[in-house]
């Protein structure tokens, strides 16, 4: 496979935003060109977030007054910069790929990898069944764009959709220091990655199971093997991860 005559277009949170593992499939792999649209704090779905000074729902990209995407996390009262929180989540940020492709700004992916769910909610994965309900997006009230399950399928059809040549891959997170942090992950993976991914054809890279990457050897809050902070990679972390992703991207690409 000559990689050099494809692009490669990412999504995914603050394991993923900027050159981190995804930089190094690119750079292993010799792809042509990388457009990563990650942004720290991100989640799979839409959702609605309040303060005392009142609550914001998600925006589509193209709305008139669409107020940006931010990756904050600290408490705040401002309400423009609520909104842009809210705005952060693979739902907009494929909504804006797909936009910047049209604007000639980016080429059309031939590989295109999600790697999201680390900040997901709990109580926000849905039912995976019922999101793969129908053929249809438009107008299918079982996609649920407030879950995981229902944000994944959609990403992933509209990729599908709009680049027919395009073979995408779903990366699981990466193992944290936290147990009951990877225990949630462990149940998104089973309950709603895997059958999702599955069902819409997606190949499905187990970072978390095969990355190298081991809660045993990392440290909550502080230093580890891989970790900086007990979540994100460092760059040998980073390097380890993206290795492993070279390997499934390249093993399994047809």
């Amino acid at each position: 496979m000559d990689f050099s005559k494809l692009n490669f277009g990412v999504d995914g949170d603050s394991i993923t935003a900027g050159e981190q593992w995804s930089w190094h499939v690119y750079k292993n792999l010799g792809f042509a060109s990388h457009h990563n649209v990650g942004v720290g704090s991100a989640v799979w779905y839409k959702r609605t977030l309040s303060c005392q000074s009142g609550s914001v729902t998600t925006q589509d990209y193209n709305a008139a007054d669409f107020a940006g995407i931010s990756d904050g996390w600290e408490p705040t009262e401002d309400l423009n910069e609520l909104q842009k929180r809210a705005n952060n989540c693979a739902v907009v940020h494929i909504q804006k790929f797909i936009a910047e492709v049209k604007s000639g700004a980016y080429s059309v992916p031939d590989v295109f990898a999600f790697a999201m769910g680390t900040n997901d909610a709990e109580d926000c994965l849905g039912d995976a069944d019922k999101a793969l309900t129908g053929k249809e997006l438009e107008g299918n009230e079982n996609i649920d764009l407030f879950t995981e399950a229902g944000a994944m399928r959609w990403c992933i059809q509209r990729i599908m959709e709009e680049y027919p040549l395009c073979r995408v891959f779903v990366l699981t997170p990466i193992q944290t220091a936290m147990p009951d942090h990877n225990a949630k992950i462990e149940k998104q993976i089973s309950t709603v990655m895997r059958k999702v991914a599955g069902a819409m054809t997606a190949q499905v890279v187990d970072c978390f199971h095969g990355s190298g990457i081991c809660e045993k050897f990392e440290v909550i809050g502080g230093t580890g093997k891989y970790l900086r902070d007990g979540l994100h990679p460092d760059v040998p972390g980073q390097t380890l991860e993206g290795a492993f992703a070279s390997k499934e991207i390249r093993n399994n690409l047809f």
